[in-house]
């Protein structure tokens, strides 16, 4: 441009916290003119200004945001109260004021909070822990009767059981003549778990078949102590390769010999565990875990080997194990177990005399932790969750229920609108309730087990000054899932002094392992991406269909379909959001997550391409045939089918489209590796742009300060409107 025409324009500079730009307008002196370049600054202005995130020093945008999440937690006073149990009244514990911590002195029975010196504190709560440390506890060892330098000893004292060559042996302690009670036992097949029954007559026992593991080799390419790499061979099942088989046994010691049990029912195992005899002697236990997961059973052998069928869990989907639970009540009779064959998990009363089986609880909500049972006044408590959620509080969040075992009531002992936690005194009487949302702070009070009632109220949590530093409290958000009638939870988190006439980009933290559900229902101040927040962005954490702790049905989405993720309700939810929140910015909506989730962030890009485009996948276990056999089987089913295929990242990388970023270590020991690098196999070969950065000596934890900065500068890089 001419010096001429440099005279006939003017420079106009427009500055912000983020940046400082220069305009160039037209140099007119006629009053439209200016009124037309005064109403241009202003929208470019405006424009600059309404974004969140802007082009810059990336560095130092990091090193804010990471100092303001390290300066919250000093920023609320008196959280929740951890307290430490003296005796059943009385308790001690300390809270953060702002400047100090304050120790406190509760006794129940007074109804008295005092404050106390740190000294008298620490001496009561050393002395209880140096009670824990050295064990002052009685419990039952998991055997019937000791165990001696030689064998196991019969409960009478008389006999003595061993393991001898594989096989199961019996020394009469009187005489010392020693009689061989099994001939079958080798090396690869043996005896082994031996118990007594409860008089002394018979032994039962596993025979367990061995197999050779499949093992996987990691390498450390830098080890701290040598030039060289080193190898580490480890045992590592799959998903189709052999399990060891297992048999129960029996001996009868009035006719020194074994009895036979048919093992044939209980074949094709991914599982077969003892478990014990009844009071009476007159049967053992053992569960059985068919391969495939549909079929789960507790069997009784009779003393003259018949079996019998105590409970059975079956289903079309999956049995989740994990989730099942027994306990043999005093009367040797009965056994309180779990089961969601009604769609929910509930408490149900096993009669092992007959088999009969008694639903205790019921309806739209689950067990979720048996917390006492009181068998001498008839009352269990336990945790649930769902319990309200008729009243349209969060499903997730977990309150104190109590079951009369007589009248068959239940009682919701802690219920305020809430997650609650709580830690009972020794005697089960009293506990203290420390209950808190996302968007709600702490409170504490100390409750009576027998009602709910409030004893006393210890503190409440104050986050005013955190609120002061300009810290927006997340949003506990609900929208219709992909049926149209189920809600779908999860939390919205802004970052500081949030602005909602600006734009902010999106990004999604996901783990969607049907072995849980994820979001956290608690007040926190700050989380592994609360970084991420303070740099501008917005957050969303939600748990779709195919995670646990809903509706059996709600988690059964996952069968033979990982991929799904619960992505069709999770894309619904953040439309609903932006529909009410139009500040919500997912023209480059980002997501990412670790391990199971580093799967679900890769599928995002595969499978979901038109809504997701930009990720960041973590450790993930991105081919379910490649990952440890008791987690993929339990989702994915046996034999391995086409299916496994059809959710593979691997198999299907060709779809990839949009920004990704892979990262793993070398020496995860929990996902195998090689998963993320035939992930990169397929992208080169079908000709796809990505990152990704493989980490020498590293496992499959991956939280450290510089992969969490490489991951947030990549949505910095590739989600930000700048």
């Amino acid at each position: 441009m001419s010096k001429k025409h440099i005279n006939t324009y003017h420079f106009v500079r427009i500055a912000t916290p983020f940046t400082s730009i220069k305009i160039l307008l037209p140099l007119k002196h006629d009053k439209n003119f200016r009124e037309m370049n005064r109403k241009a600054i202003l929208l470019i202005a405006a424009s600059i200004l309404s974004v969140s995130v802007r082009a810059g020093d990336f560095d130092r945008l990091y090193e804010e945001s990471s100092n303001r999440v390290a300066s919250y937690t000093n920023l609320v006073t008196f959280g929740s109260v951890n307290p430490t149990w003296t005796d059943s009244t009385t308790f001690f514990y300390y809270a953060w004021d702002g400047k100090d911590f304050i120790y406190y002195r509760v006794d129940i029975n007074a109804v008295t909070k005092t404050v106390v010196p740190r000294d008298t504190a620490d001496s009561y709560m050393r002395a209880r822990q140096q009670r824990m440390v050295r064990g002052d506890f009685t419990g039952w060892n998991g055997t019937f009767g000791g165990r001696s330098d030689t064998g196991l000893r019969s409960p009478d004292n008389l006999w003595e059981c061993i393991i001898r060559d594989h096989n199961v042996w019996v020394r009469n302690r009187e005489s010392g003549e020693l009689t061989q009670l099994s001939f079958d036992g080798n090396e690869h097949d043996g005896y082994s778990q031996i118990q007594w029954s409860p008089d002394s007559r018979y032994i039962s026992a596993l025979r367990k078949q061995e197999h050779e593991q499949r093992q996987i080799l990691l390498r450390n390419s830098h080890p701290d102590d040598q030039v060289q790499p080193t190898y580490r061979w480890l045992d590592y099942d799959k998903p189709g390769d052999p399990l060891p088989q297992a048999a129960p046994a029996l001996f009868s010691i009035g006719q020194l010999k074994q009895i036979p049990v048919d093992p044939t029912p209980w074949q094709n195992q991914f599982d077969l565990t003892l478990g014990r005899w009844s009071p009476d002697s007159r049967f053992f236990t053992f569960e059985y875990n068919q391969r495939g997961h549909q079929l789960y059973q507790l069997v009784a052998i009779e003393t003259d080997g018949t079996p019998r069928i105590l409970a059975q869990e079956k289903s079309a989907t999956f049995v989740y194990y994990n989730d099942l639970y027994r306990h043999w009540m005093k009367d040797g009779r009965h056994i309180l177990w779990i089961s969601e064959r009604d769609d929910w998990r509930h408490l149900y009363m096993i009669d092992t005399s007959d088999g009969s089986i008694r639903q205790l609880t019921k309806g739209q909500w689950n067990v979720r932790e048996i917390q006492f049972i009181d068998e001498n006044d008839g009352f269990i408590l336990f945790y649930a969750n769902g319990f309200n959620a008729s009243k349209g509080e969060d499903p997730y969040n977990k309150h104190l229920l109590r079951l009369d075992l007589n009248s068959g009531k239940v009682k919701d002992l802690t219920p305020e609108n809430g997650h609650h936690e709580i830690i009972m005194n020794s005697r089960h009487t009293a506990f203290v309730d420390n209950w808190s949302r996302p968007d709600q702070p702490y409170k504490s009070v100390v409750r009576r087990t027998s009602d709910g009632t409030v004893i006393l109220k210890l503190q409440e949590s104050d986050a005013s000054a955190l609120l002061e530093s300009g810290y927006t409290m997340p949003e506990v958000f609900h929208a219709k899932g992909r049926d149209g009638k189920t809600d779908i939870w999860g939390t919205i988190f802004r970052p500081a002094n949030f602005d909602s006439k600006k734009k902010y980009p999106v990004v999604e933290y996901i783990y969607s392992g049907p072995h849980d559900s994820y979001v956290d229902k608690n007040f926190l101040v700050s989380n592994r991406f609360s970084r991420l927040v303070e740099m501008g962005f917005i957050v969303v954490y939600i748990d779709g269909m195919g995670t646990d702790n809903r509706s059996k049905s709600f988690q059964d989405v996952a069968y033979r379909n990982l991929k799904d993720a619960g992505f069709p309700d999770r894309i619904l939810w953040i439309k609903a959001a932006q529909k009410k929140y139009p500040y919500m910015d997912t023209s480059n909506m980002g997501i990412y997550g670790y391990s199971a989730g580093g799967q679900n962030a890769l599928s995002a890009l595969l499978f979901f391409n038109d809504f997701y485009k930009v990720s960041v996948a973590l450790c993930g276990c991105h081919d379910n045939r490649m990952d440890k056999i008791w987690w993929n089987e339990q989702w994915m089913g046996w034999p391995v089918g086409p299916w496994y295929s059809e959710n593979s990242n691997v198999d299907n990388a060709w779809r990839m489209e949009g920004k990704l970023f892979l990262i793993n270590g070398e020496m995860d020991d929990n996902v195998d590796p090689a998963s993320t690098l035939q992930v990169v196999s397929e992208l080169v070969r079908h000709d796809k742009d990505f990152e990704q950065l493989y980490l020498p000596g590293h496992t499959h934890d991956l939280g450290s300060n510089y992969i969490t900065r490489r991951v947030f500068r990549f949505f910095y890089d590739n989600c930000a409107v700048k």
